[in-house]
């Protein structure tokens, strides 16, 4: 069911910001101000530690299977199919794919039965089954990643989920089975129910007018960097994901605490 969206007001996009040339300021027991269309009233948040950090999932927290393990599972010598050649299996399966059915998939437009009758262009036929416990074999975390979500949480930042992949429940609960550990409730499944997606400029309004921030209080980490700069459009504070290493030093650099706590103490000692 879809809810009322409720844009925040903006006069004109902001400049998009260089992180790292704009060091955040921490805020821990101060309040914060939320701007909403249907109230011109504050509302007033108290102790949320500040930035909040939105983060991708695929290929920024866990490696997305889809380019690494679905074209194998494809190709002629996997024992599972017929449907590309082992030459170019991924160039061949996006030219065989229908061009739209994913996307649908991912606003909710369609649901798994209907994408497996449409995911090729030619309609023939798909092993569902097949496909989805090939990925969620493949899900695993980026390398270094799992750390720094530990160190983060145990900073007490507040982290959502901020993805394009669809309420999958049967592949979902196998990439947020540890990533919940860390991250609060995913916020992409509001934005699912209005049907959008990043880089969509409502999409990431939505997500803000969820979590009741302003923008500037936000960093959002995602490997494409077409997805970072749509939300340092809308005045959220972006990074492109490379590797963990470089993710730890620019959250640093931004003011966030990426030690542990016990890496604190060992260095003040």
């Amino acid at each position: 069911m879809a809810v009322q969206l409720y844009k925040l007001p903006i006069s004109a996009p902001p400049k998009p910001i260089n992180p790292i040339s704009r060091p955040i300021k921490m805020l821990t027991t101060n309040t914060i101000s939320v701007t909403s269309q249907a109230s011109s009233t504050e509302k007033v948040l108290s102790k949320r530690k500040l930035p909040i950090l939105l983060f991708d999932i695929m290929d920024t927290i866990v490696r997305d299977p889809f380019y690494h393990d679905v074209p194998e599972f494809f190709s002629d010598d996997s024992g599972d199919g017929f449907l590309v050649s082992s030459l170019m299996p991924f160039k061949e399966l996006m030219e065989c794919k229908h061009p739209t059915a994913w996307i649908e998939f991912e606003k909710g437009l369609i649901d798994e039965r209907e994408l497996a009758k449409i995911f090729f262009k030619d309609c023939r036929p798909l092993d569902l089954e097949g496909l989805k416990n090939c990925m969620k074999r493949g899900y695993s975390y980026m390398g270094g990643v799992e750390a720094l979500l530990k160190d983060l949480k145990e900073n007490n930042y507040e982290m959502h989920a901020f993805t394009n992949y669809p309420d999958w429940p049967a592949v979902r609960s196998s990439i947020f089975s540890n990533a919940n550990a860390h991250l609060c409730s995913c916020s992409d499944i509001a934005v699912k129910q209005e049907c959008k997606r990043k880089p969509d400029a409502d999409a990431y309004l939505e997500v803000l007018r969820r979590l009741e921030v302003d923008p500037g209080n936000c960093i959002f980490i995602d490997d494409r960097m077409t997805n970072v700069e749509a939300a340092q459009n809308v005045g959220i504070l972006g990074i492109q994901f490379k590797d963990a290493a470089s993710l730890r030093r620019e959250l640093s650099n931004m003011g966030v605490e990426t030690c542990s706590k016990n890496e604190d103490a060992l260095n003040t000692s």
